[in-house]
């Protein structure tokens, strides 16, 4: 009977979540509020209609697991490294600072001081999947604010660590702590060294497992492994009296080095994206909105606390790293509020008793609330850094783009590359080759930095802002080359040229032709695929090798580039060839007539294959091949049809059709006679 109640609660939990995280995200808020908000209406504190079940509870502790993982994974040592002065010194102020001043708060309300630190650790994260993904919405990542903002992250990852050790250490000392130091302090020792044991131990032994694992060639075998290893790690650090969090944590942190990093982030997102839905469903039924009525005053502050506070905070902390207001300040804008860690700890804390249901309403809340609000300021980061700083932001603007003017002050007739990684310094390497000025644009300061000493004409500076290419010369430059690989970057550099410039050649290198048509839209005058690129080059060699004249060779390869490349949109794909979301590459299939099909005999026109958006590319009829054949040929046996299609699937309804002219045929057919007897 358990069984059976389990069964319901999880179907009807998968309903409600379809429901609601498809609302949240035509909202464009975060899925995660959509799962808390089915937790708080189904569970007991709600129309309980999802009763409390061990089950449930166990499945929401796997979700834990699997979301510490895949936070795990995308951890980064190289990205740490390199930027581990941000992380460590503006990171580390900002977590102790911000956890301090939440626990301040909430022992001012009267709650524990254990339950305090675990509410403050909580609120000091911030979400990672809000502002990574928002910001790579807006074509932010790689701009200072969010370069800051990343750094911060980075350090919050590895801050919660502490958390997930202390939390069973005070469930286990029941608050005594004080009066135990030496105790205390001799348990926080043994677990900091065999916690570099197990990274020691693991970063010797997983790459070599998976290496294994991988010869075999099966994906089955290596699914299998990965969730062995993850929660083989929570299950030991559990047995050795911590969290299973951390386990999985620090487990998902020594894969993310090796080679195999992003085959088992794509493996595992079934299970995670599932069973962190639970975990979030299970946070969500904590949540008592009845109780949450006479503590609106602590909430309400700590809503301002997160959003405004905690913003501020980190706005002034980096301004100790930084020289600008203006990014300081959007960098605090960016990370003002709560995260996917404050969620698993305070859920650690209250599976621990370190905290009571009670204490964690009004915390629990907060962070609901200022994940709801964040989107919407992270959205609008710029424009609010613009009224609150007023003159002082557009005069930092127009500063750095004044630095820009006066360095170029006297080029002209030159290349602007936006983008300066290897495609724009090659494409530089052959400008200057062949005497033609240019100027780039990155916000890379490593690379800029490099070049810049080795007297390459490289500017740390955003394209994306149109008095920066303003002040690169716009208006006197002969083109604009944009070699950055992500998309939305390119989008935002040729709206802001069109912006003040329609005439100028804009070129645009991208990695395939899935985006080709739309940066057409936006104003590109030229798009160049790699993939297709790279095809017209080699086919340019092969003609060359093959005798033809060097117009000849041109004149083909400028047909193709001024077709959009559609000649090489369609090919005929292997069993194994899965075409990516987006890609316009489209399927050729071939079918040749017999004698008694239905279509022998029929004008091509007649069997109106357009409704199955299907087309002929081509038909041979003996040893004569015609492209794009007329609708008035009529067909014969033996003919063989080059069907172009965007499905694979499409093709079985067309041989039907083909072979004896299918039920739609017949429908239509009978449809068209129906209506003609009635017009009669």
């Amino acid at each position: 009977m358990e069984e059976h109640d389990l069964l319901r609660s999880i179907l009807l939990l998968l309903v409600m979540s379809v429901g609601a995280v498809a609302a949240f995200r035509t909202l464009r808020l975060p899925p995660i509020l959509g799962y808390l908000l089915v937790g708080a209406v189904m569970g007991t504190n709600g129309v309980q209609f999802i009763p409390e079940s061990e089950g449930l509870a166990f499945m929401g502790e796997v979700g834990m697991v699997f979301l510490l993982f895949a936070i795990g994974l995308e951890f980064s040592l190289k990205q740490f490294m390199a930027m581990r002065n941000t992380i460590i010194g503006l990171g580390g102020l900002q977590v102790v600072i911000s956890t301090l001043s939440g626990m301040a708060i909430l022992s001012y309300f009267g709650s524990s001081w254990e339950s305090a630190l675990v509410a403050g650790g909580a609120m000091a994260m911030s979400s990672t999947a809000i502002v990574v993904k928002q910001l790579n919405d807006q074509a932010e990542m790689r701009a200072p604010h969010g370069q800051s903002a990343l750094g911060i992250l980075l350090f919050q990852d590895i801050a919660v660590v502490p958390f997930l050790v202390v939390i069973p250490l005070l469930a286990a000392s029941g608050g005594n702590e004080i009066g135990n130091t030496s105790e205390f302090l001799f348990k926080v020792s043994s677990y900091a060294l065999l916690f570099f044991v197990t990274l020691l131990v693991g970063h010797y032994t997983l790459r070599p497992l998976f290496q294994y694992i991988a010869r075999a060639e099966s994906l089955e075998l290596f699914n299998i492994t990965v969730l062995l290893v993850a929660l083989t790690a929570a299950w030991i650090t559990q047995s050795l009296g911590l969290s299973l969090a951390l386990g999985a944590f620090l487990a998902g942190m020594l894969l993310s080095e090796t080679e195999y990093k992003h085959q088992i982030e794509s493996e595992i997102r079934p299970f995670r994206d599932i069973l962190m839905g639970l975990f979030f469903i299970t946070v969500g039924t904590k949540l008592d909105i009845e109780i949450l009525s006479s503590l609106w005053l602590p909430v309400l502050l700590l809503v301002l606390g997160l959003t405004v506070g905690k913003g501020l905070l980190i706005g002034l902390l980096t301004r100790l790293f930084s020289d600008s207001n203006g990014s300081s300040l959007r960098t605090g804008l960016v990370l003002g509020q709560g995260g996917e860690f404050g969620f698993a700890l305070l859920a650690l804390a209250l599976n621990n008793n370190v905290m009571s249901s009670g204490e964690a309403q009004t915390t629990l809340a907060a962070i609901v609330m200022s994940m709801a609000i964040s989107p919407l300021i992270i959205r609008y980061n710029e424009k609010i850094t613009t009224i609150l700083l007023a003159d002082t932001y557009t005069h930092q603007q127009f500063k750095d783009a004044a630095e820009v003017s006066e360095a170029v002050n006297e080029v002209s007739d030159h290349v602007i590359l936006c983008g300066y990684r290897r495609m724009g310094q090659n494409i530089a390497h052959f400008l200057k080759e062949q005497g033609v000025p240019y100027l780039a644009l990155d916000l890379d300061p490593s690379i800029v930095e490099k070049t810049w000493e080795a007297g390459d004409p490289v500017h740390y500076a955003d394209a994306t802002r149109p008095e920066i290419l303003i002040a690169a010369g716009l208006l006197r430059a002969r083109m604009v080359v944009i070699t950055v690989v992500d998309i939305e970057v390119a989008k935002r550099i040729i709206e802001a040229i069109r912006l003040k410039r329609v005439d100028i050649p804009v070129l645009v290198r991208t990695r395939d032709e899935r985006h080709l048509e739309a940066l057409e839209r936006c104003g590109a005058t030229s798009v160049l695929p790699e993939t297709l690129e790279a095809t017209l080059m080699i086919t340019q060699r092969i003609v060359e090798q093959l005798g033809f004249s060097p117009d000849e060779v041109f004149q083909m390869t400028e047909k193709i580039r001024s077709d959009s490349y559609r000649s090489l949109h369609s090919y005929y794909h292997g069993d194994q060839d899965k075409p990516q979301q987006g890609n316009k590459a489209a399927f050729l299939h071939t079918f040749t007539l017999q004698e008694h099909d239905f279509s022998v005999g029929k004008r091509i026109a007649e069997l109106k294959l357009e409704r199955f958006a299907v087309n002929i590319k081509a038909l041979r009829r003996g040893e004569i091949r015609g492209e794009q054949p007329s609708s008035d040929i009529l067909l014969q046996s033996g003919d063989v049809l080059v069907l172009e299609g965007g499905k694979a699937d499409c093709f079985r309804e067309v041989e039907i059709v083909l072979k004896s002219g299918g039920k739609t045929a017949k429908n239509s057919v009978t449809a068209a006679t129906t209506i003609q007897d009635g017009n009669g």
